[in-house]
């Protein structure tokens, strides 16, 4: 991983000239005429194309990264509180962060969303992939395998970026019965092609695309490494299949999401990390857990520094020194008392301000995202998770049981000893399992149930009951002025 983020970092300059020219639709437009020409400099060699692919990971990671996105899922679902101040003026209170209290309280703003910087980023990337598939072709000076490569890591952050998309500002796919309700706007051309002004689709045509762009983009892997560094910092065949076989779990196409994540147990070369080494791997520093198909790296510089991390947002280092999430009891109390999973989390006593006494509470830290960690896109539990699911909704009980004993296994928590209420224990390990990583809340909607924050919530709204306008967030109201053809969600 080091050698990564050391190139990444290292090719900085180049990246830069990058990122600044693949700034959002509306900034591109106004810019002068030659930066157009400049993107047709940086994209007619091989060199230049790669630069371009490094500079879009990064991109990618830093959006994922960002507090707002990376604590989304967990906060709205009810496994994530807030820490005490260490402002001296405001020792020991506990208050919201500015930039989530609006989604906190399940009342977002389109006029000043928490999430507008997400939304637009997210089509500035989407932008950044629809150029490299409209140059590619005219490569001059690299083999076809090489561009099929290119195309791919180009059409799967395409297509992985519109999913994200559509989880925070659509309503999971089974709100209506067959879809028909507003999904996104689904982008396949770049600003190159001149303004346009599209519509969203609908769920069942935002999901039809996802799934297509990943179906072009499979075939076009090969085992030959087009990017430097470890295989885990970049899409490849396996974590396409991944990503694919969640798209079918939130779409409940329970055949193909069996299918795919059978395809990427069976298949990946990757196995789940061992009971004992599951809590000193998600330790470490540097380094993901051996059963990662997928982690967004940090950029490096040369001296080894890193320009952020998860652990900005979820980090300790002291009783003077730590940041702003910790567990809250919600999560903590489902783990049973011997279960393997608990020691993940650093249990910490605070000061904290209760009836204008400074008292020593504890709080609880996950160790998932201490020191430089990267963004965990994709692991393999993930896949068993998934493929347990689709296997309760296909009436393949005794199977669901075997892999949700698995984890459960290694976690030693108890073992299933009947197929009863599969569906709840699968909700449960999955909110165990995959704590901190993103998935809470948009479990939660896609199970159509309803939100319930005990412990730790102090906004005015700290339960939400399904079906409600607000388990999605208002598009921002300057995208909405820009496209009269934008339609806004509901309530907004």
């Amino acid at each position: 991983m080091k050698d990564i983020k050391n190139i990444i970092r290292l090719t900085f300059p180049m990246l830069f000239t990058v990122v600044f020219l693949f700034q959002s639709c509306s900034d591109f437009l106004e810019q002068e005429p030659g930066t157009q020409i400049s993107i047709t400099e940086q994209l007619k060699t091989k060199e230049g194309f790669l630069q371009a692919i490094y500079g879009l990971y990064s991109h990618v990671e830093s959006n994922l990264r960002t507090e707002r996105f990376a604590v989304y899922a967990d906060l709205q679902g009810g496994n994530l509180k807030f820490t005490p101040s260490l402002l001296s003026t405001k020792k020991g209170e506990i208050s919201v962060p500015s930039v989530i209290s609006n989604i906190y309280s399940f009342d977002d703003q389109a006029e000043e969303s928490n999430f507008s910087s997400f939304y637009a980023t997210s089509y500035d990337i989407i932008n950044q992939t629809n150029l490299l598939l409209e140059f590619v072709d005219a490569l001059p000076d690299a083999t076809e395998a090489e561009k099929n490569l290119i195309k791919a890591h180009a059409l799967t952050i395409r297509a992985y970026t519109h999913f994200l998309l559509s989880e925070v500002y659509s309503q999971n796919y089974g709100y209506t019965e067959d879809a028909s309700h507003l999904g996104i706007v689904y982008n396949t051309k770049s600003i190159t092609k001149g303004i346009q002004y599209p519509a969203r689709e609908t769920a069942a045509n935002t999901y039809a695309l996802i799934i297509k762009d990943i179906e072009t983009a499979l075939p076009l892997y090969s085992n030959t490494a087009l990017l430097n560094g470890p295989a885990y910092s970049y899409f490849n065949s396996m974590s396409t299949k991944a990503l694919l076989a969640r798209v079918y779990l939130s779409k409940k196409d329970w055949q193909n999401a069996y299918d795919t994540a059978n395809d990427v147990i069976n298949n990946s070369g990757v196995t789940l990390t061992n009971a004992a080494d599951y809590i000193s791997q998600w330790e470490q520093s540097d380094l993901p857990i051996s059963e990662v198909l997928l982690e967004f790296s940090i950029p490096k510089n040369a001296a080894g520094d890193v320009g952020g991390s998860l652990s900005s947002i979820f980090g300790y280092t002291s009783e003077t020194s730590y940041n702003s999430y910790v567990a809250s009891e919600d999560l903590l109390n489902l783990y049973e008392s011997t279960d393997l999973r608990r020691q993940l989390f650093l249990q910490q006593p605070l000061s904290t301000l209760v009836e204008g006494n400074q008292v020593k509470k504890d709080y609880y830290f996950t160790k998932k995202f201490q020191g430089n960690a990267g963004y965990t896109a994709f692991r393999l539990t993930e896949q068993y998770l998934i493929r347990a699911e689709a296997a309760i909704a296909l009436n393949r009980l005794e199977e669901a049981k075997t892999d949700i004993n698995t984890i459960r296994s290694r976690a030693n928590a108890t073992a299933l000893n009947n197929t009863d209420n599969l569906n709840e224990i699968l909700f449960l390990e999955r909110r165990k399992e995959l704590c901190f990583e993103g998935h809470l809340f948009f479990d939660i909607a896609r199970n159509k149930k309803d939100v319930t924050r005990n412990d730790g919530c102090i906004s005015l709204s700290c339960a939400m009951t399904y079906p409600s306008l607000k388990y999605v967030l208002p598009i921002p109201r300057r995208n909405i002025n820009l496209n009269p053809n934008l339609k806004q969600n509901e309530s907004y």
